[in-house]
């Protein structure tokens, strides 16, 4: 799994925007033997011991884990042996971070291939200071993580970072220059600092992009400042670590919790005052479902993705309600979530390249094509008078199997449509996958539709699922569940 699917879904699905780290540092595990009768065992069993505890007592209450190749190397090779142990304890849905600030272009590519191949992690932190070169060997594992180190809270390193001066600082030219080496989804940017103006300089020159913080709990008050520094748009892009002090307490699992609820508290009271003061806004959304989907259901409404009325629908047909998701090209964390949904599908699917349905579906197709790493072609939806006059455009052979990709599934008309073109050319389609499966009896389902033709569909959600879930969360009145789903407005 690709490493920014696994940040956003572990966000998500632990609520969480906190890190552990898992160094074992001899002065921080002394006192945590003693109290456990492990004093006299040698400090490698102490350390095992000691990280197990840490990732069993956190795993629930964070977004990612992150050891420092520093002190695992300082035990020699059976420090190495303990990283690994480190890899297997480490849920695999959960990011393994290693932070080595590594600098050394000799040997970036061994270093990326013993940690991205050999031990298995998912990011890595790197030392901006060699430019791109440093970066290019980890960026070439397309689904791995690198962060680039922009501040750091060293006292004597401000001389440096803060070169010339406040206007124009160094540190804020290597978050510039570092956003034009990888996307948002595979490059983050790690800022030590507890001061908010510091946080807030670099979120307004890096937007869009995940910033690990470090050195948070200097001044402990301080944290409703940052997260209102940090947070991104979407109210999330600001990972926060867990405090040293607290990964050797007896209730750690306890207090990681009440801090990822605090934080939370904090996000929301940020939030709304960004949405007093007019700035756009996310609501948080703790789901009281099991639905892994419902608090992706639950942005698209209040973004207005998903809006409910009466709307007449390219097919002529009025229904009472609408899906725009051509919105969610503009907002990348939301865009990535949505093809976190359709990838999930797709993967269960044997095909060997992409198809987007012109015109909506075709950013979709073109973002699940990365992300799964399949080529795109797409049926043209008017063939040109001049150039090529491709009826298919992108590059295939009779044969090759397709997946069709669009994003809503209402009559089945423009589907069929664009499979009659692709088969036409001498590809061959099985399934079809879509955002949204409308249902419903309009002529006829188009699902049942489209199998009779001998396709199969694949919907991420359907109308039902929808309102069931925006019902939940208090979005839609009995009166809207009752039109959309009659007689289970109560249920």
């Amino acid at each position: 799994m690709a490493f920014f699917i696994q940040l956003t879904e572990a966000i998500s699905r632990h609520q969480s925007l906190l890190v552990t780290g898992l160094d074992p540092n001899p002065e921080l595990l002394a006192s945590w033997a003693a109290a456990r009768g492990l004093a006299g065992r040698s400090f490698l069993s102490q350390a095992r011991h000691w990280i197990k505890a840490v990732v069993e007592a956190t795993t629930p209450h964070v977004c990612a884990f992150k050891p420092s190749l520093g002190f695992y190397q300082a035990l020699g090779p059976i420090g190495l042996e303990l990283l690994a142990e480190v890899r297997d304890l480490v849920p695999a849905n959960v990011p393994l971070i290693i932070d080595a600030k590594h600098g050394d272009l000799n040997s970036s590519s061994a270093l990326a291939h013993f940690l991205f191949k050999e031990l298995g992690a998912d990011g890595v932190t790197l030392s901006p200071l060699a430019g791109q070169d440093i970066a290019a060997p980890f960026l070439l594992y397309p689904d791995k993580g690198v962060v680039i180190t922009c501040h750091s809270s060293n006292p004597a390193a401000r001389v440096l970072q803060h070169f010339p001066g406040e206007e124009s600082p160094l540190y804020l030219h290597i978050v510039r220059e570092s956003q034009l080496w990888a996307t948002p989804e595979q490059l983050l940017l790690e800022v030590g600092t507890s001061d908010p103006a510091v946080l807030a300089a670099v979120r307004q020159a890096a937007p869009q992009r995940f910033l690990l913080l470090r050195s948070l709990w200097a001044e402990e008050d301080q944290l409703e400042p940052l997260l209102e520094a940090g947070l991104s748009q979407a109210g999330d892009g600001l990972l926060l670590p867990l405090p040293q002090n607290l990964l050797v307490e007896d209730d750690l699992a306890e207090r990681a919790d009440a801090l990822r609820r605090q934080i939370n508290d904090s996000r929301e009271r940020v939030q709304a005052q960004q949405l007093n003061a007019g700035q756009q806004s996310c609501t948080l959304w703790a789901p009281q479902t099991d639905d892994p989907m419902a608090e992706l259901i639950v942005d698209l409404f209040d973004i207005g993705c998903l809006l409910f009325g009466e709307y007449v629908q390219a097919s002529g047909a009025v229904f009472n309600y609408y899906v725009d998701l051509r919105q969610i090209i503009s907002d990348p964390n939301l865009f990535q979530r949505v093809l976190n949904g359709y990838a999930e599908l797709l993967r269960e699917l044997p095909f060997d390249r992409i198809a987007g349905i012109p015109y909506g579906s075709l950013p979709t197709a073109t973002g699940l094509s990365l992300q799964l790493h399949k080529p795109l072609i797409y049926p043209r939806k008017e063939v040109k008078a001049h150039g090529a006059r491709r009826l298919i455009e992108g590059d295939f052979e009779p044969g090759d199997v397709v997946a069709v990709v669009d994003d809503i599934l209402i009559t089945g008309g423009s589907v069929l449509e664009g499979i009659a073109k692709l088969e036409s050319s001498g590809v061959v389609v099985r399934d079809v996958v879509v955002f949204l499966d409308h249902g419903g009896d309009h002529d006829r389902h188009a699902k049942e539709r489209l199998a009779e033709a001998g396709y199969t569909v694949h919907a991420v959600l359907d109308i039902t699922r929808i309102t069931r879930v925006l019902q939940q969360a208090g979005r839609l009145d009995a009166d809207h569940v009752a039109t959309l789903l009659p007689g289970v407005a109560n249920t």
